[in-house]
């Protein structure tokens, strides 16, 4: 009994570390929830936040309309895995959250709603980083297909309506 014991102690004491530094969520609470590591994934930005449920980064994004901008936290889904999943299962989103999608190169981009709890508003930019079109109130679980109107360098998601209750219209600048 005492040498599985101290086989598992000496086991729990060298494998107990690996969570801790492997956690995207390490590092102190930030407004919203989020976290501040030390870096993120490629070990580029430090202190940078992570949304603590997606363990996505966190930046800041601001969208030009007419004489007013709209600043928003948005969570950066850069690889496949994260861009495939997106938004789904999700339950919730604040009024000035939401999910950037780039892509490089500028593409055709077609979105659905898959497994999306949520309605979204789906806002294609273009190269130009201008809203190319915008694809308001989404329908949660539908299929059908939501298109660029042209190559789009970015989809920025928001709660549903949020883009008409700001007045955002194509032509208007998106920065990130």
């Amino acid at each position: 009994m005492k040498m599985r014991s101290g086989i598992f102690l000496a086991l729990t004491a060298m494998l107990a570390p690996i969570p801790a530094a492997c956690s995207p969520q390490s590092g102190d609470a930030l407004p919203g929830g989020g976290k501040a590591v030390p870096e993120d994934r490629d070990g580029t930005a430090e202190g940078r936040a992570v949304h603590a449920e997606s363990g996505l980064a966190i930046i800041p994004l601001t969208v030009r309309s007419g004489k007013q901008t709209h600043r928003f936290e948005v969570e950066l889904a850069q690889s496949p895995f994260e861009q495939a999943r997106g938004l789904m299962f999700r339950t919730g989103m604040g009024p000035d959250e939401g999910m950037l999608f780039p892509f490089d190169p500028p593409r055709e981009a077609s979105f659905w709603m898959r497994n999306t709890v949520i309605p979204l508003d789906i806002i294609f930019i273009g190269a130009d980083r201008r809203i190319l079109n915008i694809e308001a109130n989404a329908v949660p679980y539908s299929e059908d297909r939501r298109r660029s109107a042209g190559e789009a360098a970015a989809v920025l998601e928001l709660i549903g309506g949020r883009a008409a209750q700001l007045g955002l219209a194509a032509g208007d600048k998106v920065d990130w």
